[in-house]
């Protein structure tokens, strides 16, 4: 497993809830890290975005302007 400089990894014991940044970049043998509790370590990730869905939210530009209008 790669560890890259500015990861978090966070305990995946939800009793422990330890949090680590990394500081220097690293490769562990095929395994991830461990905790101090003796748990394995993920890699936190970032929410997904979906970028081809974002037009949904806005909305639509001709319909809007009819409704600025009618005002």
């Amino acid at each position: 497993m790669v560890m890259k400089s500015g990861e978090r990894w966070h305990c995946t014991n939800a009793a422990c809830g330890c949090s680590i940044p990394v500081e220097t970049s690293a490769e562990a043998a095929g395994k991830n890290p461990l905790c101090a509790c003796g748990c394995a370590m993920k890699k936190q990730n970032a929410p997904l975005v979906f970028q081809y869905l974002d037009f949904l939210r806005f909305p639509e530009p001709a319909a809007a302007l009819r409704e600025a209008r009618k005002d």
